[in-house]
């Protein structure tokens, strides 16, 4: 029977989304939902918006995402690669957008979102995926070069160098060193020398030493989490409460929901330190399970990107290595941050973390993912046709 029903009605013939990677980001996002509801409810009602404004918003974030990947999954890589040179420029003209006055806002000190009306934006979050698509472009126009001479390295060093001057006025740091690594790592897996990236990064090391002293608050959070009981009710506030909450939990939890640290006691708990109330309701197996769907997600990701190089479908493999290198290190740093292995910086969890823009450029990074999957299964079933019709 779907032998002969046309091609629009043959439900095996229709694209299926890839079930890894739609399992493991429903599941990351439905312990977003819960988690934002736990800790959420204390803060909003504090604030007089409602106990479940956060929710609310983080559940609207997660629909309008949703839909955005759905509309994704439907624009063929091709399209991307012709405009990924732009998207540098794109990325420069948001970085910018953010200082103009009257589109720019400043929060607690940083001009890091613009106003669109019904809400803010931080551009960062769209520039890591314009960033990734800009150079899994060059790496297709200049692979030979890329992976024999340093001009070919220096290149879209040059263009991260001039991007990171403008986070860092801004001032971010730590979406800063998110973009380096995801660049210098996509770099590393596009054939780049390794001993050249190398020799790059000892060159600007002494820069960067002298940008993360320039600000006394930036060089106390560099160093505070060494010891943060030194001065726990001052700079290792944040860390001692995360810390707290963390030994609280043990090896199954304090229950859903009877975490004490979000009760005013823990900074940010509903975003950035999210972590350690996870932590301290859900205890060590929560964290198991966190870390579990967060490396079937990436390790999806990177497989992707294997299986494209192998097509020959080098921007299709440099974006799923840029999309895997942008959650997985993003994932590190905000876990590492609530577990006291690196200074505190204020990235959120991806689609955990309440924060619309984190939450709706995760759900995008998720739709151009589905689309590689999707162009793969298609090339595979080409190539399968093609060899039973050269057997006949």
């Amino acid at each position: 029977m779907a032998a002969v029903l046309p091609a629009k009605l043959n439900r095996s013939a229709m694209p299926r989304p890839d079930a890894t990677l739609m399992l493991s980001s429903l599941a990351l996002a439905m312990l977003g939902l819960v988690m934002v509801c736990s800790t959420s409810i204390s803060i909003a009602e504090s604030h007089g918006v409602g106990p479940f404004y956060y929710l609310n918003r983080h559940a609207m974030f997660l629909i309008l995402g949703s839909a955005a990947a759905a509309f994704i999954w439907y624009i063929p890589l091709r399209t991307m690669e012709r405009y990924s040179p732009l998207m540098a420029l794109a990325a420069f003209a948001l970085l910018l957008l953010v200082f103009v006055p009257g589109i720019g806002v400043r929060i607690n000190g940083a001009r890091r979102w613009v106003n669109l009306g019904v809400s803010t934006f931080q551009v960062v979050e769209l520039v890591k995926l314009f960033v990734i698509m800009y150079v899994a472009g060059y790496m297709v126009r200049h692979r030979q070069s890329l992976q024999t001479s340093m001009s070919g390295i220096l290149k879209p060093l040059a263009v991260l160098t001039a991007l990171v001057g403008l986070l860092l006025m801004q001032p971010d740091f730590g979406g800063s060193v998110l973009l380096i690594g995801i660049v210098v790592g996509m770099l590393w897996l596009g054939g780049a020398s390794a001993g050249k990236l190398t020799a790059v990064g000892v060159v600007a090391l002494p820069l960067v030493i002298i940008v993360a002293q320039l600000e006394a608050y930036r060089l106390k959070r560099l160093t505070s989490f060494l010891n943060p009981w030194a001065d726990p009710f001052n700079d290792g506030f944040q860390l001692t409460q995360a810390l707290i909450a963390i030994g609280r939990g043990e090896w199954f939890g304090v229950g859903l929901g009877d975490s004490v640290q979000k009760l005013f006691y823990l900074p940010e708990a509903h975003t950035d330190f999210i972590v350690a109330v996870i932590a301290e309701e859900l205890g060590f197996a929560g964290l198991v399970v966190l870390l579990g769907l967060f490396a079937m997600f990436v390790g999806r990701a990177f497989r992707l990107g294997l299986a494209a190089y192998e097509q020959d479908r080098l921007f299709a493999g440099s974006v799923a290595y840029g999309i895997g290198l942008w959650i997985a290190l993003q994932a590190g740093i905000s876990m590492g941050v609530n577990l006291g292995v690196l200074p505190t910086k204020g990235l959120t969890l991806p689609f955990v973390s309440s924060g619309g823009s984190s939450v709706l450029m995760s759900c995008v990074a998720v739709g151009v993912l589905l689309r590689i999957a999707r162009e793969l299964d298609e090339g595979e079933a080409r190539r399968a046709r093609g060899s039973r019709g050269g057997e006949k």
